[in-house]
């Protein structure tokens, strides 16, 4: 997430009441999760076993609980709470923007493009050409949604990252300051839930096809001309490439890639990366070959012991 204009250190010092190491004029231009970070970025930590990737990171402002050494051409944000202070920025930079208007003033709607009743379109919205939205579907603020695009029925687009902090009081929430972009020719089912970046995009691809009651987790980036269908679940910071397919089901863990015309057949759990152009089944996941080659095995286990005796 960039911020509308460059920040000096000092000025970020401020807001959040913290100490700091470096220049006081040293440029901030927004702020990222560690995985999406560039120059110029706060990222925050606040665990010790992951100062170093912090610190080593693309990020040359680390938001962090300790006064550490600081790497060369970067500066530190020494905060008691780096995930409350995150979420500081946050609020301060992307505050909630109430809409009383079923379609907000700011959004901007395409050619051609048809909107059914009792749907919402939130503030900054940017809607191509050429595409039907049916009735009750929730567009949030700041989503981006390309040419030709089908959204059907009860589809909410840009809800928060399910991420928490557990404290003793109950769990902190991150707050969401990031989008949803969703690009042409993409047909959404009824009753999908896509979660919008917690500083980033969450991203569907061109000509991605997803079926009824699928769930697509924050900062998700799903490829070209993939299909995905009903009851899939799919973590956050996953990365789908092109032409995959997952069948009914399916679910993910968070932080995977999932490779080019990889095909995950259906109620299948996966729980790593795997590579591209093979087919997958099972819990945990295997190539589905393989998997139902033990399968069968199993089956012969009362025939076998039978022998053995």
């Amino acid at each position: 997430m960039k911020f509308p204009k460059q920040h000096t250190l000092q000025e970020i010092a401020n807001l959040l009441h913290c100490e700091f190491v470096g220049d006081i004029n040293f440029p901030i231009y927004g702020m990222n999760e560690i995985h999406v970070v560039e120059p110029g970025d706060i990222v925050f930590v606040d665990h010790p076993k992951y100062y170093d990737k912090a610190l080593q990171s693309a990020a040359t402002i680390v938001l962090i609980n300790k006064k550490v050494d600081c790497p060369e051409g970067k500066a530190l944000l020494i905060s008691e709470d780096p995930f409350r202070d995150f979420n500081t920025l946050t609020k301060h930079f992307k505050p909630f923007q109430h809409s009383n208007l079923s379609i907000a003033s700011s959004a901007k709607i395409g050619e051609n493009t048809l909107i059914q009743p009792n749907t919402f379109v939130g503030n900054n919205v940017i809607i191509g050409k050429n595409c039907l939205i049916h009735s009750n579907v929730a567009i949030y603020d700041n989503t981006i949604i390309g040419d030709n695009v089908i959204i059907h029925a009860g589809t909410v687009i840009g809800g928060d990252a399910f991420y928490y902090k557990k404290r003793p009081e109950g769990f902190d929430q991150l707050l969401s300051g990031g989008r949803v972009v969703i690009e042409d020719n993409v047909g959404i089912g009824a009753l999908c839930t896509i979660d919008k970046g917690v500083t980033g995009d969450t991203t569907i691809g061109e000509g991605t096809k997803l079926d009824n009651q699928v769930h697509v987790g924050h900062d998700t980036v799903i490829g070209k001309k993939c299909l995905i269908a009903s009851q899939t679940g799919i973590a956050g910071c996953v990365i789908i490439e092109d032409e995959v397919t997952m069948w009914g089901q399916v679910g993910t863990t968070s932080g995977i890639t999932i490779g080019t015309k990889a095909v995950i057949m259906g109620q299948t759990g996966v729980t790593k990366s795997v590579e591209g152009g093979k087919s997958y089944f099972g819990t945990p996941i295997e190539e589905s070959r393989e998997k139902l080659k033990q399968l069968a095995n199993v089956k012969r286990i009362p025939e076998i012991l039978n022998k053995l005796k």
